[in-house]
C-alpha cells in the first residue's frame, strides 16, 4: 500500500515538529500525573497518540482530491458534524456548566474538533471554485451560513473559545480568498455587534465573571481571577532554565488549576523556564511555516485554502491558549494544539496534518 518512493515525498519536518510538541505535552502530563499520583490521563494520551499516528499515516497516503471532487461527501460530513453538535444537548453529560463532550466509558469525544476540520474542507472547496467571484456578496453570505449554524450550537453549549475559532477560520479563509475591503469591514462590524449582543443574551454568568476579572484583575483576585493569577505566578517562577521536571512547586502542590489542559503552557514554563517556552514557540513557528509553505507550493486553490485554514485554526488556538496563560485574553477554555491533554484535539489535528502531507506528496508527484 505504501511504496518506498512515497515516503521520500513526505515533509518530515512537519512530522518531527508535531511529534516533539506531543512529546513535550506528554512530559508535562507525566509530571502533573506524579503530582496527583494518577496516571490515567497520561496513559489515555498515549492511546490517543497511537490512534492519531495511525490516522496520520492513513491520510498521508490518501488522495486529498477526493474532497475536491466529491461535494456530496463534504456535505454528508458537514451534516454529520451538525448532528453530533445537536446531540450534545440531549446525550452529553453536563460538566462544569457545559455540554461539550460525549462520554464513552473512560473516554470522551468532543465533536467541535471534528467540526473544525470539516469546516476547513468545506470552505476550501466552496471558495476554490469561486475565488474570481469574491466580489459577490452572496458567496460571503452563503459561506457564512455554513459557519453560523455550528457556531451558534457551540456558543449555546456554551463554548465561547471554540466558537471564536470557527469564526476565525471563516474570516481567515475569506481574506486569503480575496474578499473586498468594504465587505470585510461590514463583516467586522457585524461581528462586533454580535459580540455585544452575546454579552446580553448568550454568555453565562460565569463567563461574564471571567471577562470582568480579566479586565479588572484586582476585583476578585481569590475568585474568578485566581486561575489566571496563578498561571502568571507559575510562568514567572520558572525563570530562565526552569525548576526541572516534576520539581515545579506551583504544579506539584496543586496551585495551578487545569495544568494538563488550559494551563499546560504555564506548567511547561515553570519546569523548563524561558528556554523551554522559547523552544515550544520555535516548534510551533516551524510547524506553521511548513503548513503555509505547502499551501504556497500547491498548484490549485483547494489545497492552498485548506492549508490556510489549518494554519489559521492552529494560530488562533495557540494565541488564545497562551494568551490565557500570560493574561492577554480572558479564560475561555481552549487546549494548546498537540500539547494539552485531549484525544479529540490531537487526533483531528493529526488527521489535518495527514491531509496536508497528502497535498505535499501529490504536488511533488505532478
Amino acid at each position: 500500500m505504501f511504496r518506498k518512493s512515497q515516503w521520500r515525498k513526505i515533509d518530515w519536518i512537519i512530522i518531527f515538529s508535531a511529534l516533539l510538541l506531543v512529546g513535550i505535552g506528554l512530559l508535562s502530563l507525566y509530571s502533573t500525573s506524579l503530582a496527583r499520583n494518577d496516571f490515567l490521563n497520561f496513559q489515555k494520551q498515549l492511546i490517543f497518540l497511537a490512534i492519531a499516528l495511525f490516522l496520520f499515516i492513513l491520510f498521508s497516503f490518501f488522495d486529498y482530491r477526493v474532497f475536491k471532487t466529491n461535494p456530496y461527501l463534504i456535505l454528508i460530513l458537514y451534516l454529520l458534524s451538525i448532528f453530533f453538535l445537536l446531540g450534545l444537548f440531549f446525550w452529553a453529560p453536563e460538566i462544569r456548566g457545559t455540554k461539550s463532550w460525549y462520554k464513552i466509558g473512560y473516554f470522551s469525544f468532543d465533536p467541535i474538533e471534528f467540526t473544525k476540520l470539516i469546516l476547513i474542507i468545506l470552505l476550501a472547496k466552496y471558495f476554490s471554485s469561486r475565488h474570481i467571484e469574491m466580489y459577490r456578496l452572496s458567496h460571503i453570505i452563503i459561506s457564512g451560513a455554513y459557519v453560523l449554524l455550528p457556531t451558534f450550537l457551540v456558543f449555546f453549549q456554551p463554548n465561547l473559545g471554540s466558537g471564536l475559532v470557527l469564526i476565525a477560520i471563516w474570516l481567515g479563509i475569506l481574506v486569503v480568498s480575496g474578499i473586498k475591503l468594504r465587505h470585510f469591514l461590514i463583516i467586522s462590524f457585524i461581528f462586533i455587534l454580535f459580540l455585544s449582543l452575546s454579552w446580553l443574551y448568550l454568555l453565562k454568568d460565569y463567563q461574564k465573571t471571567r471577562i470582568v476579572s480579566f479586565l479588572l484583575p484586582q476585583k476578585e483576585p481569590l475568585g474568578a481571577g485566581w486561575s489566571q493569577r496563578q498561571a502568571k505566578i507559575t510562568i514567572g517562577s520558572g525563570g530562565i532554565g526552569g525548576r526541572g521536571i516534576a520539581k515545579g512547586s506551583q504544579v506539584q502542590y496543586g496551585f495551578l488549576p487545569e495544568a494538563q489542559t488550559d494551563f499546560i503552557f504555564a506548567a511547561i514554563a515553570e519546569e523548563t523556564g524561558f528556554l523551554g517556552a522559547g523552544f515550544l514557540f520555535l516548534l510551533f513557528s516551524v510547524l506553521l511555516w511548513r503548513i503555509i509553505r505547502i499551501g504556497l507550493l500547491a498548484r490549485e486553490n483547494f489545497p492552498r485554502l485548506f492549508s490556510a485554514g489549518c494554519a489559521i485554526s492552529l494560530m488562533t488556538q495557540i494565541f488564545i491558549n497562551i494568551g490565557m496563560n500570560i493574561g492577554l485574553v480572558p479564560i475561555i477554555g481552549l487546549p494548546l494544539p498537540f500539547v494539552s491533554y485531549g484525544g479529540s484535539n490531537l487526533i483531528m489535528n493529526m488527521i489535518g496534518l495527514g491531509i496536508l502531507e497528502s497535498i505535499y506528496r501529490i504536488n511533488r508527484e505532478l
